[in-house]
């Protein structure tokens, strides 16, 4: 005959105020032969007395603001227009306490970009890094010439810098630091307006 073995203990039976814990012995055949408290307690019940849940607080709902402003036509090189963009979202922005402002620029040969907005030498200096790093001219290698020789150029800049920013909200202003302003750079030599697509969001 086979040793008994243990398969596995089922749920405490309780018993009014008292739980007994009870192992089960089962054969190979799985038929039980014998069953054994293992331990015993006494279980007392007891009432707590609760308070009525509070109704949940009342938060601010989110909201949401969103501007295209048209920002007209740069020469090449790199621009602050914090100014330009402030001017046409004040009114929106100075309802929100607090949130996120984002900025995408609809436009694949331009590029915006947060950086020094005081001295002009930086923004000079910036433009000068961009054209020394990418060639254009009859030696460049691009085979994207059709729109000429400084598109392709302005298409890989772009991508450099992106076509998008995100700038937290604080208090109805834009909470970037005391040296810090918006560029547009623009990459072409021909430029046209460029328009930029504001959305607002916070409380």
């Amino acid at each position: 005959m086979q040793a008994a073995t243990v398969i596995s203990a089922p749920p405490p039976v309780i018993t009014g105020s008292r739980v007994k814990l009870v192992n089960y012995y089962y054969s190979a055949a799985t038929a039980p032969i014998k069953k054994r408290p293992l331990l015993q307690f006494s279980c007392r019940r007891t009432l707590m007395a609760t308070a009525s849940p509070s109704p949940p607080s009342v938060g601010t709902a989110p909201k949401w603001a969103q501007k295209t402003i048209i920002l007209p036509a740069q020469s090449r090189g790199c621009h602050l227009v914090t100014f330009k963009i402030l001017r046409e979202i004040a009114q929106d922005l100075s309802g929100f306490k607090c949130g996120l402002a984002h900025f995408f620029l609809q436009h694949t040969s331009a590029s915006l970009t947060v950086n020094e907005n005081y001295d002009s030498d930086v923004r000079d200096d910036t433009e000068t890094f961009l054209n020394r790093i990418v060639p254009e001219g009859s030696s460049a290698p691009w085979k994207h010439t059709m729109e000429g020789p400084d598109d392709m150029p302005a298409h890989i800049k772009s991508s450099m810098f992106g076509c998008s920013l995100t700038i937290p909200i604080t208090d109805g202003k834009l909470n970037m630091g005391t040296w810090q302003g918006i560029w547009l750079c623009e990459h072409r030599d021909e430029a046209t307006p460029r328009r930029v697509v504001v959305t607002l969001n916070g409380i």
